[in-house]
């Protein structure tokens, strides 16, 4: 996945292994308001990490079956002829 910042650089399972430690600990309590602000907005982060990564599988996804229809298309077009 391309980007600069060091968010980019997490892979999409790290990223949602990292998320569901961070729901586990805040649904779990017992760590004070700050300690429980800083895990929300990693959440978040950790959140958004994950959507790009799936955004981006999905992107490809949909290229790659339009490439397929368009190849199958061609092949059918010339068949015809």
């Amino acid at each position: 996945m391309a980007g600069g910042n060091a968010e980019t650089a997490l892979g999409y399972e790290q990223a949602r292994d990292e998320l569901i430690e961070v729901v586990r600990r805040l649904e779990a309590g017992g760590t004070t308001l700050e300690e429980s602000l800083a895990l929300w907005e990693r959440g978040e982060e950790l959140a958004k990490v994950c959507r790009r990564w799936l955004e981006g599988a999905r992107a490809r996804l949909d290229a790659s079956l339009a490439t397929e229809r368009a190849a199958d298309e061609a092949v059918e077009g010339a068949g015809g002829e």
